[in-house]
């Protein structure tokens, strides 16, 4: 039976207003300034940000969203609103959806709570992150946060750990890319946003593992907690075993590189343009960091991507589209919320 003093907000990434280069600019800024994503001095960031980068930026990525658009709008926006609709039918608690930049906001999300029902005593924040990064995971927790204390609500929040290793989302995950497997293919290739080298380093609680050598993802360590790369790899390595894929024919690479720094790698990019001089033609690629599917999967994988693949001399290029709505999902997020291990309080 439902706690019916309890409230639920599933939190996504978010997305600009619409595809015209002002509100680009707006959500890009808003995005960039976060000093979880560009970590770095605030007047240094200023700069880099509102006088080199998004002056550049927001015109290309105006039109890389204008070739994802709905009509409906954003499809970030438009999956995430699915997957609260979807998701409210199979629970009891209310469920609102909230974004980490841009609009709705973890107020709105908290005060449409409220106005449901005002006897509300927890709040449970589900950030739509299987694995933990300063960028994603760590910003949307830290943000809701601040406003649940800066706005006095009288309700404690609690948030879903990551569950990039949970039995249930992966049983999820792998029964969404089985059908894909099923045709001739040569490769399958698990691309992850990437961060930089030194946000793994700055997570690192022990101070002395991450990255200090190229075994350090799979030496037991405290670090896994917050390691993203070791998430990730995690993540691969347990639906490649379900599955039954051989070692020689998946692999992972993380895409989305910004600026100079060293990233994490291997770059999906580069591997798109390296594998069909290997010998892998027909490739299948999935994006298991991003819950729904939006500009990083429908345009920079599925396009830009692509593109890069099939010049580089490859016959097939499938993408699995990201968990969206899918049926086993939504049942994995519902066992997900009910285990202890998996709630933190904040």
């Amino acid at each position: 039976m439902a706690d019916v003093r309890k409230g639920i907000v599933l939190m996504n990434l978010g997305s600009p207003e619409s595809t015209s280069v002002r509100d680009v600019r707006k959500y890009l800024n808003e995005f960039l300034m976060d000093e979880r994503v560009i970590d770095m001095n605030y007047l240094l960031r200023l700069l880099l940000v509102k006088g080199i980068i998004t002056p550049f930026r927001a015109p290309k990525s105006a039109a890389a969203y204008k070739s994802i658009w709905t009509k409906e709008g954003s499809p970030l926006i438009v999956l995430s609103k699915q997957l609260q609709s979807a998701f409210q039918n199979i629970v009891e608690e209310p469920v609102t959806l909230a974004m980490r930049y841009g609009n709705p906001s973890p107020k709105d999300a908290f005060e449409e709570l409220l106005s449901i029902n005002p006897a509300i005593e927890e709040v449970m924040l589900v950030p739509l992150y299987p694995h933990y990064a300063m960028s994603s995971y760590e910003t949307a927790v830290e943000y809701a946060k601040e406003i649940h204390r800066k706005s006095k609500f009288s309700f404690r929040l609690t948030a879903l750990k990551p569950f990039y290793n949970d039995e249930d989302y992966l049983r999820a995950l792998v029964a969404s890319i089985q059908p894909f497997i099923q045709q001739d293919y040569d490769h399958i290739l698990f691309s992850y946003h990437g961060i930089p080298e030194r946000h793994v380093q700055k997570t690192d609680i022990t101070a002395s593992h991450c990255l200090k050598n190229p075994d350090c993802c799979s030496v037991a360590s405290p670090a896994h907690a917050f390691c993203y790369r070791h998430q990730c790899i995690s993540t691969t390595n347990h639906a490649a075993a379900a599955l039954g894929i051989p070692k020689e024919k998946f692999s992972f690479s993380f895409q989305s590189r910004l600026g100079r720094d060293e990233w994490l790698k291997p770059y999906t990019v580069i591997r798109l343009q390296e594998m069909p001089k290997e010998g892998i033609k027909k490739l299948i690629i999935l994006c298991p960091a991003f819950i729904s599917d939006c500009l990083e999967t429908l345009e920079e994988i599925a396009e830009e991507g692509k593109e890069v693949f099939m010049h580089a001399g490859g016959e097939s290029f499938t993408l699995i589209p990201c968990l969206n709505l899918n049926a086993k999902w939504i049942e994995a997020l519902n066992k997900m919320i009910q285990k202890p291990a998996l709630i933190e309080r904040l």
